[in-house]
């Protein structure tokens, strides 16, 4: 046994080999001290391997999944080694024979399926990138849905595309140098490298040719080389884990770079849009916006979050979607209500197709299918857009299909097909028979008992079992003769005679008999059968199905964004092909949703006016005090863009947008010391990012530029940057400072105004107002919120005493700033004292103490001179 798991293993280094043996999956030698570890159980041994005792551990075969789970979160492959025959098989061929086992499938964080290991509101995917001379592309798969998408993507695009993407997993081409592979770590997915033969595009084109059962590829769009070897890649490397048994795929879709607004990392980071900064979807604008009631359309909303429309025609049909069920409060009730009854069709198609689903699947289909067309119904009853009657057609045509699922199954099917008992009564004659002879055997017997006590006229006959006979009639010896004579005798079959009775048997009692032996495998066997059926009618409609799905999503997202517009209190914007930015009564929707939750201050909202459609840049340069709502401000705008062009009604009282083809970030760093970057180096490579990608459609936000470094190094560099923003990336931008010399520029560039936050002093305090007005700020009350904050009051106050010198030092030229600096450290406790006067002459008290004589003092003396001298020093 040994020897077969150390050749099953040899041919999976990387992975932990999860080895069948009966109920439970074990592992051995270092796989099973590195599971033990992980997974927080017993490390035991079994036997010896060259001397040493071999570690062994092991998982219960029924709770595998979430073991699988906890191995693939913390990095591991697992590669899953079944048992391929009955033990009893392999007995057969010598006591001594190892069943045969093999690996069915490698588990790893881009190929799972399961609901245990998925979340069912996020996609699974699976990406590959492949260079073909100075030419890139990028595809991506999510297997337990079938989406498959591929697109142009030179290497410098990379990162932003897998930030979108945000991939579980990424395909590489062996050897692939370091650079590749930290764009992929950096971002949390898991690199995988493969054979530079996978990548071969003529080999692609035919292993996709061979997948999708098609001769050319012409029918799905035109693919350059680089494309080709991406795609071929993916479906090589789900052939290698998978092993051979491939997942239900879409044809691909090609995605064009310019159809989507161009996000890169370091600002989905900044803007929190699918994860927070403190990690999870919590305090993310997507879970503050997900009303959506369905799997699939949870999914399809955080697609549109991470990658916004470019295409006006698109954002306006979405738009319009949304506004008609804003209108329609009752209706959208009653399309909800129904719409939570819609499992997640496309997983379920996904584990049919690999076969690890289960009746529970079937189900899944006949439920999705019903909820359709209740939903199709009740959008052909009244006019509505044209998204949604083209959603309504997808949902229809399924009646055969829905009625074999009805008339076959149960209500609430059982998890396992080897559990049986997921078929309906009356839907098979051969299974009610089955099922009735196994549940009823009883009652079988006694009929028959009957039967032919009234053929033989004897009231005393009895049919009785026993392990030696098995089922058998039995009567008196005197009643014995009658049957054994003719026209009886040609029925009733002599077995046996005891002292006390006679026993028959007949040719129906024991085909019976067989057949109530045999009932509940006949029964299960049946119903696999009927599984097995069943799932290939599904199957045979796989592509309408997932148009179905697809339908169910998109309403779905409409829907929730309508709920999302009704209780929220948001406008639809006008969207236009324009470079115009005009916000009024803008609302930062996660902040907003906070504050509400703790029952504090409502959200001030303010306007944004950037640009009025004409060419060049418009910036506005926002000075005011920390923590007065800059980066809110910020945010909240770059947020409403990326709303409106997702196909969301926004935040605000009016929205006029003008198409933004990128939206840049720089809000906030921190130190990357995985790279050796500190806090101002960070900042400076996002802002150079920006200053080389920007352009005249872009929106751009930037906060504090330039303050990880000294004064005039860094206000050098936020001068030059605003005047690069404005004279040649000509972007609308929002510029955050608090150096106040930079509010000069309003008055040299064109497109640059001035705004700030409005704040109240009272009685030596400032109240922060958080009202966006124009102008710009006398000061940055730095101190005042040092002092909110909690800094000693001694901090606080030797701080504004610097502060006043430096004021003064500033208007005086300077003077009064070498004489503060010469007074270092700033951060004294108290200003000094000045020194005291040099003495002229003997103090009274020196006077006194020269007088005295320690030892000729009596122990009175001593104590009057003390307080002598006290009073002297008193005085």
């Amino acid at each position: 046994m040994m020897a077969q798991y150390l050749e099953i293993k040899s041919g999976y280094p990387e992975a932990l080999l999860f080895y069948r043996m009966g109920d439970f999956y074990e592992l051995f030698f270092d796989d099973a001290v590195a599971a033990a570890q992980a997974l927080d159980i017993a490390l035991t041994k079994r036997g010896k391997h060259l001397g040493e005792d071999i570690p062994m551990c092991g998982v219960p075969v029924h709770s595998a999944e979430g073991y699988l789970l906890t191995l693939i979160r913390k990095g591991f492959r697992v590669a899953v080694c079944e048992q391929m025959e009955d033990p009893s098989e392999a007995k057969k061929r010598g006591s001594k024979s190892v069943v045969k086992r093999d690996v069915v499938r490698l588990v790893t964080p881009g190929t799972l399926t399961e609901d245990s290991l998925l979340d069912a509101r996020r996609h699974n995917f699976l990406a590959a990138f492949a260079e073909v001379r100075d030419a890139g592309a990028l595809a991506w798969v999510d297997i337990s849905t079938g989406a498959f998408r591929v697109m142009p993507c030179p290497r410098h695009r990379l990162g932003p595309e897998l930030a979108r993407i945000a991939p579980r997993e990424v395909v590489l081409a062996d050897s692939e140098e370091t650079t590749l592979l930290d764009i992929v770590t950096d971002l949390g997915a898991a690199p995988t490298p493969l054979g530079r033969a996978a990548f071969d595009s003529t080999g692609a084109d035919k292993r996709l040719c061979d997948l999708f059962s098609v001769s050319t590829l012409d029918a799905f769009g035109s693919f350059d080389r680089a494309q080709l070897g991406a795609m071929g890649a993916i479906v090589e490397y789900l052939e290698i884990t998978q092993k051979g048994n491939l997942p239900l795929l879409r044809p691909p879709v090609t995605e064009n770079a310019a159809g989507s607004m161009q996000i890169d990392a370091a600002t989905r980071r900044n803007l929190e849009l699918t994860h927070a900064l403190a990690g999870g979807r919590e305090g993310s604008l997507l879970s503050t916006i997900d009303r959506t009631v369905t799997a699939g359309g949870a999914r399809l909303l955080e697609r549109r979050i991470s990658s916004p429309s470019r295409d006006l025609s698109t954002i306006e049909a979405r738009l319009e979607t949304v506004g008609f069920l804003l209108d329609e409060s009752l209706f959208r009730a009653d399309l909800r209500d129904a719409l939570r009854k819609v499992p997640d069709i496309d997983r379920a198609l996904s584990r049919l197709a690999l076969d690890r689903g289960g009746p529970r699947d079937l189900a899944a289909i006949r439920d999705g299918l019903g909820a359709a067309l209740e939903i199709a119904q009740a959008l052909t009853d009244r006019d509505v857009p044209a998204t949604l009657r083209d959603g309504a057609r997808a949902l229809t045509g399924h009646d055969t299909l829905l009625d074999l699922l009805d008339r076959a199954l149960v209500a609430d099917p059982p998890l396992l097909a080897r559990d049986g008992g997921f078929i309906a009564e009356g839907h098979d004659e051969d299974l009610d028979e089955a099922r009735t002879l196994r549940d009823e055997g009883r009652g079988v017997i006694a009929g028959m008992q009957a039967k032919y006590a009234e053929m033989a006229g004897v009231n005393s006959l009895k049919i009785k079992h026993n392990n030696v006979l098995g089922y058998f009639i039995e009567t008196t010896a005197t009643h014995a003769e009658k049957m054994l004579s003719a026209p009886l005798s040609e029925t009733f079959i002599h077995r046996q005679t005891t002292a006390n009775a006679v026993r028959f048997t007949t040719v129906d009692l024991s085909d019976l008999e067989t057949r109530i032996l045999n009932a509940g495998n006949r029964a299960l066997e049946i119903e696999k059968r009927l599984y097995d059926s069943l799932k290939q009618a599904i199957m045979a409609e796989a592509g309408p199905l997932g148009d179905a799905a697809r339908a169910l999503a998109e309403i779905d997202v409409s829907a929730a964004l309508a709920e999302l517009a009704a209780v929220e209190d948001w406008c639809r914007p006008k969207v236009e092909d324009s470079r115009a930015f005009e916000i009024t009564g803008g609302r930062h929707p996660v902040v907003e949703r906070a504050l509400r939750a703790q029952g504090g201050d409502p959200f001030v909202a303010n306007d944004c006016s950037l640009a009025d459609g004409s060419d060049g840049a418009d910036i506005w340069l926002l000075t005011g005090p920390n923590m007065a709502g800059k980066s809110t401000f910020l945010r909240q705008n770059a947020l409403i863009a990326l709303l409106a062009q997702a196909g969301s009604f926004v935040p605000a009282t009016e929205a006029r947008i003008g198409i933004v083809s990128q939206l840049f970030s720089r809000v906030g760093a921190a130190d990357d010391l995985a790279r050796g970057r500190s806090t101002f180096m960070v900042e400076m490579v996002e802002t150079a990012a920006i200053l080389n990608q920007a352009d005249d459609r872009a929106l751009v936000i930037l906060d504090e530029i330039g303050r990880g470094t000294a004064t005039y190094d860094g206000l050098s560099i936020a001068w030059a940057t605003l005047e690069h923003l404005h004279e040649s990336n000509l972007c609308r931008a929002l510029f955050a400072t608090h150096y106040h010399e930079l509010t000069q520029l309003a008055g040299q560039l064109a497109g640059v105004e001035n705004a700030t936050i409005a704040v109240k002093e009272w009685e030596g305090e400032v109240i922060f107002l958080h009202e966006v007005i124009r102008g710009a700020a006398d000061r940055s009350y730095g101190v005042q919120v040092a002092k909110l904050a909690g800094l000693p009051a001694s901090v606080v106050e030797r701080a504004r005493i610097v502060l006043e010198a430096l004021e003064k030092g500033e208007r005086e030229g300077g003077g009064a700033q070498k004489a503060l600096i010469d007074d270092l450290p700033l951060f004294s406790a108290v200003a000094p004292e000045p020194a005291p006067a040099a003495a002229t002459g003997p103090s009274p008290l020196d006077e006194k103490l020269a007088q005295v004589h320690p030892d000729e003092l009596t122990p009175r003396e001593a104590l009057d001179l003390v307080y002598q001298l006290k009073a002297l020093s008193t005085s």
